[in-house]
């Protein structure tokens, strides 16, 4: 590595050094190291080595829960991490090992990217490109590929985070941006630190990053738990873990979860009390923060939960909520997870902001994205599901397991407000206006009944609340007996972060 004061320096910051940080990953002894003699020689007139520079990347595979990942890494005490003795090779070779031994790709990344100073060892500068980029972005694809933030990181290092079907930041250790904050003062004249241009809070706001730990160890460990949901390759189906739960539990408590007056449902105690117990992961919790989705099991076997938070918005879809569930609906199906829609939508957010935003053409991928999807997909309704962004519960082109609860109300408009769009002279003209709307409103909740949709099987069926987990096992356990494997689409549809 570095040298000893150069490791000691990195532990006097409270890092780990790229190899412990493999060391914590990999299972015991299983890493198997690539290019262990790259880097920088240094030799004396007559030819004879004097010492040597190591390369400032690793690379190698190793076994992760006892299935083989390739896992690279920057290594910040030869020279931050940056860009020179043999890592120009190494990463491109790292990235392409994993798309040709169809594995997944763990990334650690902690690293400046490319220095000035090396424009003067060069003699020369060049036109920018990134060497094995194609794999990188094949791999998207191909493979789970996982990134770590663990230092500050500008440059192919932060995009290297993003390019990424999952990512984790540790909290004040980590933070990442286009450029650090003496480029943007040269930019813009701002001056500002790398905590509060790039640091967790905003890396996770803005969807750059899906998670944010306390500790390195954690971000690992979280590493495993995530790459434990996902098959190695599209070849594969996901890995059901051995069944710890009851699947035929019930629980009463949900009968109640939706309150009689207007109030937000709990949607992450919903997402618990389904799932098998202490299986369900939130992904990006902080972006888009009224878009819900979770990796989670169902009698071991893993499933993605999508769903709504009405604390944020009402539930109502921003643009960045929106991308949310594009972005992990295309995971699901990149890597064959079944889907469970809980509906509890009232639409796309409203207002000039989030117009402004974009949300209409973001919505429109959500819709996209659901009709396009291949996987098994489970819809239950639990209160709202309005209009377009409503029917984005599911594909109707194809059979979909669909159920209700007795809470679930949906339509072109919900009445509160349907009614004083399609009768607003009527109220405006009547004695009483206020009575007039409660009158309106009254007669319309009567024949929105979901009972009255369940007559004309406009919905496959109500169900006790309680019993949706039993349901939604069977349902589980009939699609991966159903399932295929293989890209996505005819020619295999790009994944984009």
């Amino acid at each position: 590595m570095g040298g000893p004061e150069r490791v000691e320096r990195q532990h006097a910051a409270g890092r780990l050094t790229i190899r412990e940080r493999i060391d914590h990953l990999a299972d015991p002894g299983s890493f198997r190291e690539i290019g262990r003699l790259a880097g920088r020689p240094h030799r004396a007139d007559d030819g004879t080595l004097t010492s040597v520079t190591p390369a400032s990347f690793l690379a190698g595979e190793a076994d992760v829960d006892g299935r083989p990942v390739v896992v690279s890494g920057y290594d910040y005490t030869v020279r931050g991490g940056a860009i020179e003795g043999g890592l120009m090779d190494k990463r491109p070779y790292a990235e392409r090992m994993a798309h040709d031994l169809k594995i997944p790709l763990v990334r650690l990344v902690e690293g400046v990217g490319a220095s000035v100073r090396g424009v003067k060892t060069m003699g020369a500068t060049y036109v920018p490109t990134v060497p094995g980029w194609e794999w990188s972005v094949a791999n998207l694809s191909r493979v789970p590929v996982v990134s770590a933030a663990l230092g500050a990181l500008a440059g192919l290092p932060a995009i290297e985070i993003t390019a990424a079907h999952f990512s984790v930041i540790v909290k004040g250790q980590a933070q990442v941006f286009v450029a650090g904050p003496p480029l943007v003062k040269a930019a813009t004249g701002i001056d500002i630190d790398k905590e509060s241009l790039g640091g967790w809070e905003e890396a996770t706001r803005t969807g750059s990053v899906d998670a944010a730990v306390e500790t390195e160890a954690e971000a690992l460990d979280l590493i495993r738990r995530v790459l434990g949901y996902l098959p190695s390759n599209v070849w594969q189906l996901p890995p059901r873990a051995e069944p710890t739960d009851d699947p035929d539990r019930t629980d009463p408590s949900l009968r109640s979860l939706v309150p009689r007056r207007p109030r937000p449902v709990d949607t992450r105690r919903l997402f618990a009390s389904v799932a098998d117990e202490g299986s369900v992961t939130e992904l990006a919790p902080a972006y888009g923060r009224a878009a819900m989705v979770a990796l989670a099991r169902l009698d071991g076997y893993p499933v993605v939960f999508v769903g709504t938070d009405a604390r944020i918005d009402g539930g109502g879809l921003s643009a960045a909520a929106a991308d949310k569930m594009v972005r992990f609906i295309d995971l699901a199906d990149t890597f064959h997870l079944p889907v469970v829609a809980f509906m509890d939508h009232p639409g796309l957010l409203v207002g000039l902001e989030s117009e402004r935003a974009g949300v209409l053409r973001v919505g429109t991928r959500v819709l996209s994205a659901v009709y396009e999807a291949d996987v098994p997909w489970a819809s239950v309704i639990v209160r709202r599901a309005y209009g377009a962004a409503g029917a984005s519960h599911r594909n109707p082109t194809r059979h979909t397991f669909r159920v209700a609860w007795p809470s679930g109300e949906w339509g072109s408009l919900p009445v509160r407000g349907g009614v004083d769009a399609a009768y607003r002279r009527v109220i405006e003209e009547a004695d009483d206006p206020t009575a007039k709307r409660a009158e309106l409103e009254a007669e319309y909740r009567q024949v929105t009944s979901p009972f009255r949709t369940a007559e004309m099987f406009g919905i496959e069926d109500i169900i006790d609340p309680a019993e949706t987990r039993p349901r939604l096992v069977h349902w589980a356990r009939t699609a991966y007996r159903t399932m295929a494997s293989g890209p996505v689409g005819p020619s295999g549809r790009t994944w984009r972060p």
